[in-house]
């Protein structure tokens, strides 16, 4: 096998292997933290929170009792 021919595959792997290192790091370093939120503090969430609708749920629990 040719020398000259070995070095130039592995040139070429050097650099395939080069940008997927590049793709790698860059999608670790924009990791999106996956599940729930952390907990805000108190002061923050009841500034925050809209009242829920409950009108629709009460009417509907009044037809099934009666």
């Amino acid at each position: 096998m040719d020398l000259s021919k070995v070095l130039e595959q592995l040139r070429r792997e050097l650099v395939h292997l080069d940008a997927a290192i590049l793709n790698l790091e860059r999608l670790q370093a924009r990791a999106v933290r996956r599940g729930r939120p952390r907990r805000m503090t108190t002061g923050l969430l009841k500034t925050q929170l809209k009242p829920q609708p409950t009108g629709h749920r009460q009417a509907r629990r009044g037809r099934a009792i009666e």
